[in-house]
């Protein structure tokens, strides 16, 4: 695992949006890997780790029996990612929501060039239309899923249903995204092929929806100047 870490500093943008060049490199280590990428992208503010298409490729790596990690039949694999990733992505939800909760509004007054502020006013306007089920729907829309959780505490939202509600979420996000991957896989075992290019249509998918949702505010914001 630090030889892991040592090298992560040196891998290029195209590197880490490669799952097969990250398998390649990694062999089961990626799995291990998989657990910090997740915790950081949900709770320290980091919005641009490929979570989606890290948990598709997983998927789909156990379903292709091209990745092993805990050393057992296929099943037992899946069953610990579950487990595991949706550990790592509620713990990721608490730590924000606690860096949240004891800095408050100082994010609000500073903007940097991953803590923006325009993030935070969107993701709070997310979680005030949508309540508590924004920690679930959140999960599934890039941005929002890292900010929710600061935001849910920085409005200081009940602890308790933060956990609830955030667990729901984690488990949702992890299940369904790993599970199609698995199961295409072991449908289509000629997919494991070419990972590479259904991750590319994952993250061409993220980006035009960032788009969308960004020329819709801009129009809106240029109504109501």
């Amino acid at each position: 695992m630090h030889d892991l870490l040592i090298q992560l500093p040196s891998l290029s943008i195209t590197s880490w949006i490669s799952p097969d060049f990250l398998l390649t490199k990694f062999g089961g280590d990626l799995f291990w890997l998989g657990i910090i990428l997740l915790v950081v992208e949900c709770g320290l503010f980091f919005p641009f780790l490929p979570g989606d298409t890290l948990l598709f490729a997983m998927g789909l790596f156990i379903g292709v029996d091209k990745i092993h990690f805990l050393g057992g039949h296929r099943w037992v694999e899946l069953v610990g990612l579950l487990v595991i990733y949706t550990a790592s992505a509620f713990a990721g939800n608490v730590l924000g929501y606690e860096i949240g909760r004891k800095l408050g509004p100082s994010f609000y007054n500073h903007t940097g060039k991953i803590m923006k502020r325009e993030y935070l006013d969107d993701t709070q306007a997310f979680f005030e239309k949508h309540g508590h089920s924004a920690l679930v729907i959140g999960r599934f829309v890039p941005l929002v899923r890292t900010y929710i959780t600061v935001v849910a505490g920085i409005t200081k939202m009940d602890r308790r249903g933060f956990f609830v509600w955030s667990f729901i979420g984690a488990a949702g996000w992890v299940a369904s995204i790993s599970l199609i991957g698995y199961f295409l896989g072991k449908q289509f075992p000629g997919l494991g092929h070419y990972i590479d290019l259904i991750t590319y249509g994952l993250l061409a998918v993220t980006v035009v929806v960032i788009g969308f949702e960004f020329l819709r505010k801009k129009m809106q914001d240029s109504k109501t100047a």
